[in-house]
């Protein structure tokens, strides 16, 4: 049986329908249906259209070609600026007066409010002291912060000079900032003294000073922003202070870029324990990210949005900074956490305190209030009548939460795919179209530009309800990574070897009878840990290190409150004999500080054997499915299938996994 969609039907899965519980008049002037099908068949009329919505200093001269290395570019010969187009053009069209930014900080007790007008003046400043530094069109700029507003400002003054920034994430141990620093190579990297996670005040510059002295590149100068809870020392030439080295610079101007130049490296995980910089550029994140606003998420100009993550994040670069401010809306940068900051209120007080329109979260922070407060007691203090809609990425929104969200509040819950490559959503009910049913599990559709597939392991397009692989053919839309910083073989190898003419995103999922996509978990060895990305090789290689392990694998498991958490299995070298406590501890420390605290390495269970294929390659998505509960089919190239019995014996001991009736 083959449905309207087009798509053959071999099983039926069932599912809860859950309709809109408001409508509201969609802001796009055609359908979903119509934009999809256009943006797959006529993609280049459909892409030119969506690059008239921006402002351009010269138009495109190609908007869809492919480069030396046979990928398609976007927008080619386009000239634009990517700060001026999420600042200056705002204020010279007369709403310099409006709130660009909102920083609230519960843990400093602080409430900021930024406009156009004053946001566009740091940025030039910013700016200026960049170009004092010598940093010039395509240097790299690490930027190592907080979550405060001189991060933002430090992003767009170095879109403004055509600098390269680099987030990296403030929460990443030395050893990770080091590997970052090698790669990217800066002259310059931003930071600040300290952040604050709950009560405790973390330093940050013992962390930047180490990563600087292990690694191999050698940044020029470190601007350092001091915060008063603690006052950071600096060191001879190289250390600038940010106040002084911002109020002594002078303003300086946009730079004309094109569409192909590079806007920023992100690095995302990768199954090696190496990161990968994932490479964004100028025209199509410009495009992109506009049409996204209004379209996914029904936002126009002058609507405040949030997206409560990390500018360390592709959220944070995605929806904390480029996107509203491009599209003209109030952004809100919040230094804080779902719970103890102070309460489990927190969410619903800067929701109502700011009259946030759309909310973007990870289900993760749901999870923990939903922990602390069950019944949602604390927001019934708190007007929420602005709030429009809810959306949720970064990891799989369980059922469980999906239908509690539903319970609690009265505006749609919208599940939404994406990935750090792809820069925007992959998948969504769309708001700006007008939002069609919902399904607990499912980000709805593939978004225009996203030609997406499940395919099973020969490539073959399986049926509905058919697990496979989840790919989308190319080409990517605008917006979309067009390789990996220095390292364009690993780009191909990474996403396009293994289905050639298909993206592969290394999650799996499958379509339903009506087209609904399911997106179950990654197929690959990175796991998501309440929202953040981690791999698999990087903690084995700390967890390797320690004198009584002999081999080692690392594997995320299923958990209520994280979605994901690390499990380290370990064998120890022959004649060790330590306790397991001892080793668990020792081991969590190692993680704890080569990694960070927020991997949430936290069990270890010591195992006779570790089950592998005879080429030796560890079956951790095997693993993974066994402790959680999951089918899963052991491969024939298994070394020895009692292995898999032996280990299940000892984490069934351990309390890890329960017996599977």
């Amino acid at each position: 049986m083959v449905n309207a969609r087009g798509m053959e039907v071999c099983r039926k899965r069932t599912h809860v329908r859950i309709r809109s519980k408001i409508v509201i008049p969609p802001l796009m002037s055609t359908s979903y249906e119509q934009d999809y099908r256009r943006s797959l068949e006529q993609p280049e009329l459909f892409w030119s259209e969506q690059a008239k919505a921006i402002e351009w200093f010269a138009r495109p001269e190609k908007i869809m070609e492919k480069d030396a290395n046979g990928v398609v570019r976007w927008f080619g010969g386009g000239k634009l600026n990517t700060a001026w187009l999420a600042l200056d053009r705002h204020v010279e069209a007369g709403r310099g007066d409006q709130i660009a930014l909102i920083y609230d900080s519960p843990v400093t007790n602080t409430i900021t409010r930024i406009t156009y007008r004053d946001l566009t003046e740091r940025v030039a400043k910013v700016a200026g002291g960049l170009l004092a530094l010598d940093v010039v069109q395509g240097d790299r700029v690490i930027i190592y912060m907080p979550m405060v507003p001189e991060a933002v400002i430090a992003m767009l003054a170095c879109a403004r000079i055509g600098a390269v920034h680099s987030v990296v994430f403030g929460g990443f141990a030395a050893r990770e900032l080091a590997m970052r620093i090698d790669d990217a190579s800066p002259r310059v990297i931003l930071s600040a003294s300290c952040g604050i996670e709950f009560q405790s005040v973390i330093a940050y510059k013992p962390l930047l000073d180490e990563a600087i002295r292990i690694a191999k590149h050698k940044p020029e100068a470190c601007v350092v922003l001091q915060r008063e809870m603690l006052e950071a020392p600096l060191i001879g030439s190289r250390d600038h202070d940010w106040a002084e080295w911002e109020a002594a610079a002078e303003h300086a101007s946009w730079v004309a870029l094109d569409a192909l130049d590079p806007l920023y490296i992100l690095y995302t995980s990768g199954t090696t324990g190496k990161p990968k910089g994932v490479l964004r550029d100028q025209g199509g994140h410009a495009v992109a990210l506009n049409y996204s606003m209004a379209a996914i998420y029904g936002t126009d100009v002058g609507d405040v949005y949030w997206a409560a993550s990390d500018v360390g994040w592709v959220v944070g670069h995605s929806y904390i900074v480029y996107g509203p401010l491009i599209k003209g809306c109030t952004t809100l940068l919040f230094e804080g956490k779902p719970v103890r900051t102070p309460d489990a209120g927190a969410f619903w007080r800067v929701l109502a305190e700011h009259r946030v329109k759309t909310f973007f979260v990870a289900p993760t922070a749901f999870r923990a209030i939903r922990k602390e407060d069950p019944r949602c007691e604390l927001m019934h203090n708190h007007d929420l009548s602005a709030l429009e809609y809810l959306f949720v990425a970064g990891e799989r929104l369980d059922p469980p939460t999906y239908q509690w969200l539903n319970e609690v509040l009265d505006v749609p819950v919208i599940d939404h795919w994406w990935q750090t490559e792809t820069g925007w959503p992959i998948c969504s009910n769309m708001a700006g179209y007008g939002l069609v049913e919902t399904r607990p599990g499912s980000p709805t559709f593939p978004v225009p530009g996203y030609d997406l597939k499940i395919l099973d392991e020969d490539g073959k397009v399986v049926a509905a309800g058919q697990d496979g692989n989840v790919v989308v053919k190319e080409p990517l839309p605008p917006g979309s990574l067009p390789t990996v910083w220095g390292d364009h073989d690993r780009f191909n190898e990474s996403y396009w070897t293994r289905y050639p003419g298909y993206y592969l995103t290394g999650d799996g999922g499958y379509r339903d009878e009506d087209g609904y996509v399911y997106i179950m978990g990654r197929v690959d060895d990175v796991m998501n840990v309440a929202g953040h990305r981690l791999s698999t090789g990087q903690m084995e290689e700390v967890v390797a290190d320690h004198p009584a392990v002999a081999e080692c694998a690392v594997v995320g498991i299923r958990d209520p409150d994280k979605g994901q958490v690390p499990l380290g299995l370990v064998l120890l070298k022959d004649g060790v004999n330590i306790e397991h406590s001892t080793l668990e501890q020792e081991l969590i420390q190692m993680v704890r500080g080569d990694v960070g605290a927020f991997a949430n390495f936290r069990k270890v269970c010591v195992v006779p054997r570790l089950p592998k294929t005879r080429s030796g390659k560890i079956l951790r998505q095997v693993l993974r499915q066994m402790i959680d509960g999951d089918p899963y089919k052991v491969p024939s190239t298994i070394d020895d299938p009692a292995i898999l019995e032996e280990v299940a014996s000892v984490l069934l001991d351990m309390g890890v996994m329960e017996v599977n009736e």
